[in-house]
């Protein structure tokens, strides 16, 4: 992987993100795979809140996806219930 912190990482074969670069991830929303960005991160920060609350869960859940990422407005409700299931599974992990 040629580049460095100063001028940045990239494959050498297509000049793109490294695969081990990239720090979006893919969950299903309404059945579609969607890529959302700093997913990981954004678990982290609603865990250190201690929310039990499914509702503020997901609240603060969208909050923060919407600072790093488009999210419809036609498509909030699925948007949230994809985010708290998968914020579950990423809880249960740890």
């Amino acid at each position: 992987m040629p580049g460095d912190d100063k001028d940045g990482y990239y494959c050498s074969i297509c000049g793109g993100i490294p695969p081990d670069k990239i720090k979006t991830k893919r969950i299903l929303i309404d059945g579609k795979e969607t890529g959302i960005d700093h997913l990981e991160f954004i678990f982290n920060e609603v865990k250190k809140l201690k929310l039990i609350d499914n509702t503020e869960i997901s609240h603060e859940l969208l909050k923060s996806v919407k600072v790093f990422n488009y999210v419809p407005t036609k498509k909030t409700a699925e948007y949230a219930a994809a985010l708290l299931g998968e914020y579950r599974k990423f809880v249960d992990e740890q």
